[in-house]
């Protein structure tokens, strides 16, 4: 019999971003910048029941550089059951993503929204049931040392500095139903240890996130409730209420303890306009409620309409954010400690990507 031969299928983006930011007068002064954002090139091969893939983005240097966001080998035993090994997104809350914008929503500045790390994850999809169970050896390692600190060139946000993720275990659950509110509720659970490079002694981080999704004719809803715990193991004389978080290029101080609650809501269009299909309006609300009384908290809303022309995708954001490193005020400690005399800040963001 004449053997299957393998497929191979290549895509990719090209993205061109324009920013309006409040808090940058000589950039105010200067009417906004608009500049280059990511290519990207995609990568899906399949032989028979097996396959890869892998996306790898370049951005600029300022932004880490080149990275694999996602890259892994996988297995269909059928349907509904596979096997991942690899750079594999963590099961952890509403997937692919808890947002409808550019900036995404508040979790993925904590590595909670479309994070992804080095392991092994075994997905159920029924018509009813879905359920993710995987193991992950750390988050993805570039540096291989002996005591090594983890690159900040990366995609999704993961623990830096002198703590490592080790053994982390992950679990969720779907259940889907309703027909006129097609709905999916579940709950997710993970836990793994944070290694301390300079003491040699093995911390651990935990989280629990309740979701709930439904489609609704032409709209869509994503609600989250998450409880997140980092135990780090530092030596004398650093505190265990903060860690480090990395990427793209630089890290950050966040609160080692918080609660985290997340909605988001769109309406989708459809338009006739030339070449313009569709016009999705949103908006997406993060509450970082930290445990540390003395911290301030953080807040995001993202409010914009994603405009689909054929394989031209835009994103028109306004993006305000509270004591958020990204949004204004002290990108180093503004998801950890805060600042009480803190003021909103907001983006005005135009961020145009042909997908191919």
């Amino acid at each position: 019999m004449a053997q299957e031969k393998p497929k191979v299928d290549f895509g990719g983006a090209l993205r061109f971003n324009y920013n309006l930011s409040s808090w940058k007068p000589e950039q105010k002064r200067r009417g906004g910048d608009f500049g280059y954002d990511m290519f990207r090139v995609n990568a899906v091969a399949t032989y028979q029941d097996i396959y890869v893939n892998a996306e790898y983005r370049f951005y600029s240097e300022s932004f880490g550089g080149g990275m694999l966001k996602q890259g892994w080998l996988g297995y269909k035993f059928n349907e509904m059951d596979e096997i991942q090994l690899g750079l594999t997104q963590v099961p952890f809350g509403i997937q692919q993503y808890n947002s409808h914008n550019w900036f995404f929503n508040l979790g993925y500045y904590m590595g909670l929204e479309d994070d992804h790390d080095m392991g092994v994850k075994f997905t159920h999809a029924g018509k009813k049931i879905e359920y993710h169970l995987a193991y992950f050896k750390n988050a993805e390692e570039l540096r291989f040392g002996n005591d090594s600190a983890i690159s900040h060139s990366r995609y999704s946000y993961d623990v830096a500095g002198n703590n490592k993720e080790v053994n982390q275990v992950n679990a969720k659950l779907s259940y889907k139903f309703g027909n006129f509110l097609e709905s999916r509720a579940g709950f997710s659970v993970q836990y793994g240890g944070l290694y301390n490079i300079n003491t040699a002694e093995m911390g651990n981080h935990k989280g629990f996130a309740l979701h709930y999704e439904f489609d609704y004719r032409k709209w869509n809803l994503k609600s989250e409730v998450m409880l997140i715990s980092n135990n780090p193991e530092n030596e004398t004389g650093v505190s265990d209420e903060i860690i480090s978080m990395a990427a793209y290029g630089a890290a950050y101080d966040v609160a080692a303890d918080f609660n985290l609650y997340t909605i988001a809501v769109s309406r989708d269009v459809p338009v006739n306009w030339g070449p313009v299909s569709n016009l999705q309006f949103y908006n997406d609300f993060g509450y970082m409620q930290k445990q540390n009384v003395s911290f301030e908290d953080s807040f995001m809303n993202v409010t914009g309409v994603g405009i689909k022309a054929g394989n031209l995708y835009t994103y028109i954001d306004y993006a305000a954010g509270y004591n958020h490193s990204w949004l204004g005020g002290n990108f180093v400690d503004d998801f950890a400690e805060g600042n009480p005399d803190a003021k909103w800040e907001a983006r005005f963001n135009i961020n145009f990507g042909y997908y191919f």
